[in-house]
């Protein structure tokens, strides 16, 4: 066996590779592989662990349950490094990883076919559903509901029928969103509030042709941010687990320090920005009309000074001019970057920028342009709040070089 090829990495996705680049999915560093089988044949090594769910590898949720801690800390360290003009930092703090059971939103698809009510994920790269018994990735109070949901859509469904659910734990219970889900007549809404109720659901809201409708507020869904209660829009966007959300709050305020100014752009709910608050002047600024507005509402009753502005930053990016007087600036754009933004930002004389990425791919490429404007980056916080996938974030320091 040891004469077998040996995986030495993880690829981009999770990937086994060997020294002469050949891919084996599932498999871990050190693991020997005989390529003479058909399929290949995994020998596994120190790092190979098993799964965690009975539903791996088939649900597309997962992509690295077989390798341990040790070999995906290693994975991030190389994930990023392959991306950042002239490589890691000399500061890299330790990887922030969110534990099992702790995811507290998911989005989930039904399906009812000849009678049969399937819910759960899809698998990778397909449309087949994978109907799960238990997530080992979802918090105690989502996976609870799986089994009531189920008894709901397979009585509300017709045969051939699908729906989503996207489901959020807030701080004052479970707010849920049914999309195709029929509400119409009377004793579909009937069983809908019934639901609601034997479930003590903060909220539920159903998602049609003509938009979201709430059919049922028991309790406005909240979040505390810094020491402030956030009303939550329908299906808002949060941080995954509390978790990661500490750790990238901790990382974004270390990164910025005493600054007095500070500017929070896709700044979404206030997740940094109200912690911000507590010590700096903030402006707030996404494209997400609910989100500004819930953050708004909430800075205003607790005496936070937050100027909000709904703008879209990818086609009308802050000018130097608007960047002026400005101590930091913290930027955390969706998957695809901020280039234009970033642009701008290479261009000013903000002293310090935080980025904060949930795309290593287009934080390289911005992180590329504000290097060659002179910032230095000197510090690099990752954290993985989607544990087991490949899936990777990171709080980054920049200073402008004098």
């Amino acid at each position: 066996m040891t004469g077998l090829p040996e995986i030495v990495r993880l690829a981009a996705r999770g990937d086994g590779v060997t020294a002469d680049g050949r891919f084996v999915a599932l498999a871990a560093p050190g693991d020997r592989i005989d390529f003479s089988a058909d399929p290949p044949q995994i020998m596994p090594g120190p790092h190979h662990t098993p799964p965690a769910c009975a539903h791996y590898p088939l649900c597309g949720g997962c992509q690295m349950q077989h390798v341990d801690e040790a070999a995906y800390g290693e994975f991030v360290q190389q994930r990023l490094a392959r991306v950042l003009p002239g490589g890691l930092p000399d500061d890299v703090r330790p990887i922030a990883l969110s534990p099992p059971r702790s995811r507290r939103r998911a989005s989930l698809k039904a399906l009812k076919r000849n009678g049969k009510l399937s819910l759960g994920f899809h698998s990778e790269g397909t449309h087949a559903l994978v109907d799960i018994l238990d997530c080992p990735l979802l918090c105690p109070e989502l996976m609870a509901l799986i089994r009531p949901l189920k008894l709901l859509l397979k009585a509300r469904l017709r045969d051939g029928q699908g729906a989503g659910i996207a489901l959020t734990l807030s701080d004052t219970g479970l707010d849920v969103l049914l999309a195709n889900v029929p509400a119409h007549e009377l004793a579909a809404i009937e069983a809908l509030t019934d639901f609601a109720a034997a479930q003590d659901l903060a909220r539920l809201s159903i998602e049609g042709p003509g938009g979201i409708d709430t059919l049922v507020e028991r309790r406005a869904p909240e979040l505390m941010m810094g020491g402030v209660a956030v009303e939550l829009p329908v299906a808002p966007f949060l941080q995954a687990t509390r978790e990661g959300e500490a750790a990238l709050v901790a990382a974004v305020l270390e990164a910025v320090g005493a600054s007095p100014n500070v500017a929070d752009l896709f700044c979404g709910l206030g997740t940094f920005a109200l912690p911000l608050s507590a010590q700096s002047r903030v402006l707030a600024v996404d494209a997400a009309g609910p989100a500004v507005m819930a953050l708004g509402v909430a800075a205003r009753r607790a005496g936070r000074l937050v100027d909000v502005q709904h703008r879209d930053l990818f086609r009308r990016p802050l000018s130097g001019k608007e960047l002026a007087g400005l101590d930091a600036v913290v930027f955390d754009p969706p998957r695809a970057g901020a280039e234009a933004q970033t642009r701008a930002l290479a261009a000013s004389a903000v002293p310090v920028l935080v980025a904060v990425s949930c795309n290593p791919n287009t934080f390289g490429r911005d992180t590329k342009i504000l290097i060659e404007a002179g910032y230095h980056l000197t510090t690099l916080w990752p954290v993985a709040q989607f544990r087991w996938s490949s899936h990777v974030e990171l709080v980054a320091r920049f200073v402008r070089q004098a």
